[in-house]
């Protein structure tokens, strides 16, 4: 027992000193997290700055409404746009179509039907390019504005009065923090956790093939056993993983308790906090070493990189429908769905760490997270330790499913 915790020892520390001692570590190390927050960070602060700037064109037999409806989508919240007026006649559709098919021309046009008594006109809005949903939601709530403050004036209420109502509201976020860079920070820690987990998952098998085609395992062999090579293949890469995530949180740390950080999110709560940091270190430890063991049966399978391309989908795909939920729980984190797949232990290291980080998470449901992640952990690794026994010494043709499931069927 001593002599294979040594042996795997030796097998990490060796794995370990050749990751950190390179250039690319240390670039990677200062790089990732810099470029990662500030694209975050920039998103979002351009994302509330930026206005939508197209030329429209508003045909509308209504003069007071179409005036009205131009000067809130010059001057509303999130538009700046250019808008010309004209009266809806046949020609005046014509030459609007013309204009859109000009380079120069027009963005796109509403055309209102005129209205009956008591009801709402008809709005038909014909664009250049079908994909710009922005400007459509925009005029659609620029036209409820209109309408909204028409009503309002028709009642008897006069114009200091309506405007008051319809007045943006402003809710104030400045006792808990700043929410805007509190989900800056949660959509970080989740891109960082996505991208180390498949950075290191990867160099697993990489190492792995590495060795296979130097033959350096048929040394390796005479005096370890595959067992304890895997063992220490996935620790080597793991803490290297740790210790650059560690580097990171430390820095936030430092950042947070800074007036730095103040000034940067607009109050004096820090935008990640300790308990976040502990649970992202965690849920990447349970993450690297479910990923990392499938990526050491890949690698073990394979001879070469583009081989081991051809299988990386067993990776990408769960970690890519963690990407596609992450719209679920930034929209929902409580909600059932939410929950569900939070709790799939392929998916837990990345949606119960953003539930976290958005929401308070019942203790049961991260308990169970651990669990379920421990016990995938451990059916992985049992099926891993076999296929990696047999594959490291497998050369030449790729082996077939058949073929892997007698693998696991050796002692």
């Amino acid at each position: 027992m001593h002599s294979s915790l040594s042996n795997a020892w030796l097998i990490a520390r060796r794995e370990y000193l050749e990751r950190v001692r390179t250039r690319a570590f240390l670039l990677a190390t200062v790089l990732i997290p810099v470029l990662m927050g500030g694209f975050v960070f920039a998103s979002g602060y351009l994302g509330t700055k930026t206005k939508d700037q197209a030329h429209l064109a508003i045909a509308a037999s209504d003069a007071q409404f179409a005036a009205d409806l131009k000067h809130q989508l010059e001057t509303g919240k999130h538009s700046h746009m250019t808008v010309d007026l004209y009266q809806p006649t046949p020609a005046t559709r014509a030459t609007l179509d013309q204009s859109l098919r000009d380079k120069n021309g027009i963005t796109g046009y509403l055309w209102v039907t005129g209205k009956p008594a008591n009801q709402r006109p008809k709005f038909a809005y014909t664009a250049r390019s079908a994909g710009d949903a922005t400007t459509v939601n925009i005029l659609a709530s620029s036209i409820q504005t209109v309408l909204t403050r028409e009503g309002l004036t028709r009642s008897g209420l006069g114009a200091t009065d309506v405007d008051s109502m319809l007045a943006p509201v402003d809710v104030d976020t400045s006792a808990n923090g700043d929410s805007r860079t509190a989900y800056g920070a949660a959509i970080t820690l989740f891109l960082l956790m996505y991208m180390v987990i498949m950075l290191y998952g990867m160099n697993t098998a990489r190492s792995i093939i590495e060795e296979k085609s130097s033959r350096v395992f048929e040394v390796l062999l005479s005096t370890i056993q595959p067992d304890e090579m895997l063992a220490g293949k996935i620790l080597g890469v793991g803490a290297v993983g740790l210790t650059q995530i560690g580097v990171w949180m430390l820095a936030a740390a430092i950042l947070s308790s800074t007036n730095l950080a103040a000034g940067l999110v607009g109050s004096g709560h820090i935008p990640i906090s300790l308990p976040q940091i502990f649970f992202f270190m965690a849920y990447f430890l349970f993450g690297f070493l479910i990923y990392s063991s499938i990526a050491a049966a890949l690698g073990a399978m394979t001879n070469s990189e583009q081989e081991l391309q051809q299988l990386n989908m067993f990776l990408v795909m769960p970690l890519a429908f963690c990407m596609l939920m992450l719209f679920v729980i930034q929209t929902a984190p409580n909600s059932t769905l939410s929950t569900v797949v939070s709790l799939i232990p392929f998916c837990s290291p990345l949606l119960m760490n953003m539930r976290i980080s958005l929401t308070t998470v019942p203790a049961w449901q991260v308990g169970l997270s651990f669990v379920l992640m421990s016990l995938t952990i451990l059916a992985i690794l049992w099926v891993a330790s076999r296929i990696y026994r047999v594959g490291i010494l497998m050369y030449g043709k790729k082996p077939d499913l058949p073929e892997i499931l007698r693998w696991l069927k050796y002692s």
